[in-house]
Parts: C-alpha cells; structure tokens; sequence
C-alpha cells in the first residue's frame, strides 16, 4: 500500500525547498557575489589601457587567492584608458603603495581576472587609492593572428625571398668551393 497523506506531502515540499535553497547558493556562488555577513570592503582604482574580456565582478587575487572583485568599469573621456574600480576585502588593507596590477586569465579560454603583485614600500594604498602600475590585457586572438599572417617569422617563414637551384630546391646561401 502507498504512503500518501499529511506526510508524503511534507517530505516533498521539505525536497523542493532544500533544493531550491541549494540552487540559489549555487548561483550565488557561481557568480562571484557574497552574502555580506561582517566583511566590508574599500575600493582601489586601477588604469588599463586594454582589459580584453574583463568583466565586473571578475576577482581581484594575490597569489591565486581571491582578495576582492572587480566593481566598476568605465572609460576616461580624457585619456581613453579603462577605468577599473576594485573592492578589496577589509581583511587586505595592508597593500603597499608600489602593488601592481595585471590582467591574466584563467587557463587558455577561462575567466579574467585581476591579479595584484605587492611590492616592498612601507606606505599602504588608502582607500580610494590608485594603483600606479599596471600591465593591460593580452589578447590572445590577436597575437595567434599576427603570428598566423606574419609569415611566422623565423620559424618556417616565406621563402619566396630565398633563390632556387633549377630543382626547386632553396640554394645554400654557405659559398661553394
């Protein structure tokens, strides 16, 4: 006989809502966002002048730990850099005046992220601070294209510029005896 009743229909919703509530961690989580419990953040501006597929909410990280989230992005109507705005964890106040900051990512087609490099000066960056060396973007795409149409350079280039012997074959460029 089925179990069906008071019961069955608890144990049922009890599924659904434990589910719908692991699915929104999920999201959550998968997006880069926080719940905000007890950790603040302070905001740090970085210039590139190319961030490739940098989004917001792109981590920041030192060492391959996550320290923040990339915030804001807008262009400088002056100079036409990008303007990236971190928000670094509380926890992280302490960077040295000289960090650097980089645009990398994540194995060859994987996310953007914001990587800083701290150096040695004894002053910290304030809140609100700029970080005063930074590396843009590599574009991958573009650097496979100008290898691709280049000619390749020295490995395996044209070879058009390079006289025949009446075989085909490319003439030694070594003087014959």
């Amino acid at each position: 006989m089925a179990m069906r009743g008071p019961r069955l229909e608890f144990s049922v919703g009890a599924f659904l809502l434990l589910t719908l509530a692991s699915l929104l961690v999920l999201a959550v989580a998968s997006t880069n966002q926080r719940f905000g419990f007890g950790r603040g953040e302070y905001p740090l501006v970085a210039r590139f002048t190319q961030i490739g597929q940098l989004r917001p909410q792109a981590p920041v990280r030192i060492g391959g730990v996550n320290v923040g989230r990339v915030s804001d992005i807008s262009l400088d109507p002056k100079t036409f850099e990008s303007v990236v705005t971190l928000a670094i964890d509380d926890r992280y106040q302490d960077l040295s005046a000289d960090t650097s900051a980089g645009i990398f990512t994540s194995g060859l087609l994987g996310e953007s992220y914001i990587g800083l490099q701290p150096g040695g000066d004894p002053e910290t960056l304030k809140p609100g601070g700029e970080i005063a060396f930074t590396q843009p973007a590599v574009d991958l795409l573009q650097l496979v294209g100008k290898y691709m149409f280049s000619g390749g350079g020295a490995a395996g280039g044209d070879n058009a510029a390079t006289p025949a012997d009446p075989n085909g074959n490319p003439a030694s460029t070594e003087p014959q005896p």
